[in-house]
């Protein structure tokens, strides 16, 4: 009989193999080894053959060094935060391949002295919004209302109605971030009404600013009533406007969701926004606005803790000057383009599942358009089909619906109908294996 524990391949001869080497360039010592010590103990326990454990090794060593999957995402919901919200484009892709290296993020090449940091991000985003007198770029959303906060109204009030008190998802709430940062919450009006009159006793000496927060996760009905943007500039105090989702111009499918250049021209003093939803780039904090007002904010000490890196300069300038990104494709869809899709889909899966094309509704998610519905077609598959598929590389997520395993297709990409296919071919054969 065999000694597996004596026969076991060493670590430093696994390592000396060209494949394994090549491996370890790439993914790094402490992964390769990981790998290394998994397949070696299986060969001691005698689950492994000796001669087997080179193949193993490189069998279970990952295609990159994170954890990270890469996921189709079949849900029917645009934006979905559980998946990193927006997909960058491909030129936003390309632009982080340029910024991952040495760059003139914060330099000068004519001269040789300091440059306007992210001068070209900053230049794309106010040519995209001309209404804005500056503009600027913190980490997140929410950091671009704190830092509004910290800077405006710092043991000052912000004056904001009851209905517009909203939680922006995992329990965090806009009362508690805006008190986090030093500023006095004075809440006017009652949960489904707010009138321009009520904002206006409010104000004294210690108002800092209002706030217009947009309801983006959520929708209120029935005996109603709040203040439009433009009366609100009215008042004697700045007004800020939180748009959430980051539209910075109108959309055509999209007409109540509130954006940026529309709520300036409106009189707001400074509109704060998110760039990894509907505007479609990467996780970062719009701020745009007057530029007495902006230039506050720039150069208060709280913005350098929420200082935007170069790799998100780099995708937010691509997104700006760069092809309609992924999530503006997809929210763009046709119903009729997309079921054709289905239907190619479907033709080319039907010799092996019962596999058919359905309209669908979808969502713009993402906290932007609550209420709104994307017509939109999907592939209807079996629902036993949903865990191998989302197990499968890469992970293909879809929902089920009145029994269906649905696989919407307006946030995927055309380009990716292939890939779909495949995952499907490899769950049914799969399955026949089993059975």
């Amino acid at each position: 009989m065999k000694d597996h524990r004596r026969l076991t391949p060493r670590t430093d001869h696994l390592l000396a193999d060209p494949r394994i080497e090549a491996a370890a360039r790439r993914l790094g010592a402490t992964i390769t080894k990981r790998e290394i010590a998994a397949a070696q103990d299986r060969c001691r326990a005698g689950d492994l053959e000796p001669e087997d454990v080179t193949e193993a090794v490189l069998a279970g060593l990952p295609a990159t060094a994170t954890t990270m999957r890469p996921v189709i995402n079949a849900t029917g919901v645009v934006v979905h935060t559980n998946f990193g919200r927006a997909p960058l484009s491909s030129a936003a892709v390309d632009a982080l391949q340029v910024a991952a290296g040495t760059t003139d993020v914060e330099f000068d090449l004519d001269s040789g002295g300091r440059g306007q940091r992210g001068r070209g991000a900053m230049a794309a985003l106010a040519e995209a919004v001309p209404a804005a007198g500056a503009v600027h770029v913190v980490n997140n959303g929410a950091a671009a209302l704190a830092l509004a906060a910290r800077a405006l109204a710092a043991d000052r009030r912000v004056v904001v109605a009851r209905g517009e008190m909203v939680e922006i998802g995992d329990g965090f709430r806009i009362p508690e971030l805006l008190e986090s940062v030093g500023a006095v919450i004075r809440e006017v009006g009652t949960t489904n009404r707010v009138r321009l009159d009520d904002y206006a006793k409010a104000i004294d000496d210690e108002t800092g600013f209002v706030l217009k927060v947009h309801p983006s996760n959520f929708v209120v009905e029935g005996f109603t009533s709040s203040v439009l943007l433009a009366e609100l500039a009215t008042l004697p105090v700045p007004v800020v406007a939180d748009i959430g989702s980051g539209l910075l111009t109108p959309h055509p499918r999209l007409p109540d969701e509130p954006n940026a250049s529309a709520s300036l021209r409106a009189g707001a003093a400074l509109v704060t926004a998110s760039g990894d939803k509907l505007l479609g780039g990467p996780q970062c904090g719009l701020l745009l606005g007057k530029a007495d007002v902006v230039q506050r904010l720039r150069r208060h000490p709280f913005a350098r803790a929420v200082r935007v890196d170069k790799l998100t300069l780099a995708a937010l300038e691509a997104t700006l000057t760069g092809p309609p990104p992924p999530v503006v494709r997809a929210v763009d869809a046709q119903p009729d383009e997309l079921l054709h899709r289905a239907r190619v889909i479907c033709r080319r899966l039907d010799d092996i599942t019962d596999a058919r094309p359905v309209p669908s509704t979808a969502a713009v998610g993402g906290g932007g358009a609550p209420g709104v519905d994307l017509g939109s077609a999907a592939v209807s598959l079996p629902p036993e089909m949903a865990a191998q598929l989302r197990s499968g590389e890469p992970a293909v997520v879809g929902h089920v619906v009145q029994g269906r395993l649905l696989l919407d297709l307006v946030a995927v990409p055309a380009e990716y109908d292939g890939v779909l296919i495949d995952a499907v071919r490899r769950v049914v054969k799969e399955r026949e294996v089993l059975t």
